[in-house]
């Protein structure tokens, strides 16, 4: 992967996480257990610490940033939608910001949150525990429901899960020509496909 160190400061990557060949690591970046890091996400620790704690992801063209001294800091079971950047600010456990929400300094997001998509929230809001937040500035919606909650947590689950099958089974290859006849499709145990939800709904 691309991971460069700065001022003598090299990122840290636990054994049992993955990060994808096509991140770029920078300088104070911490990731922890579990982890999953995407294509094209850049965490740059140089000017502040960036950490991943155990179990979180950080999706696809994710910006991990912050100035100097600060930690930009994703807790436990922390899932980050892709295109989302963080700068400065920290994601509670088992909280979710959703596709290309903006998180700026010193703001705070409590445990098991939802940022809906694009949101923004300002430099130095706190958004309470257990509430949906939106809008451009965000604001608290609502109180999440428990079946929210364990649909985030559901998410978050596959993507831990993506983590051991990305470091069991992913590797380069030559893309074939055309599909193999009966073409297999990827299937998730325990996870009901999409379509499967709208023709219950």
């Amino acid at each position: 992967m691309p991971c460069y160190e700065i001022d003598g400061l090299k990122p840290v990557v636990h054994p049992t996480a993955f990060v994808h060949p096509d991140a770029v690591l920078i300088g104070d970046v911490i990731v922890g257990p579990r982890c999953y890091v995407a294509p094209l996400a850049s965490l740059r620790g140089d000017f502040g610490r960036i950490v991943l704690e155990e179990g979180s992801n950080v999706q696809d063209c994710c910006v991990m940033h912050g100035f100097p001294g600060t930690d930009t800091v994703v807790e436990v079971d922390g899932h980050i939608g892709h295109g989302a950047v963080l700068h400065g600010c920290r994601v509670g456990k088992n909280a979710l910001v959703g596709m290309n929400a903006v998180i700026m300094d010193n703001a705070v997001i409590g445990e098991s949150v939802i940022v809906a998509a694009s949101a923004f929230v300002k430099a130095g809001m706190e958004i309470p525990a257990g509430v949906l937040a939106a809008g451009m500035p965000a604001k608290v919606v609502r109180e999440l429901s428990e079946e929210e909650i364990a649909w985030k947590r559901d998410g978050t689950r596959t993507y831990q899960d993506l983590t051991v099958r990305s470091l069991a089974t992913l590797k380069p290859c030559a893309p074939l020509e055309a599909p193999e006849p009966g073409r297999q499709r990827i299937e998730l145990p325990g996870v009901v496909p999409l379509v499967e939800l709208k023709r219950n709904a």
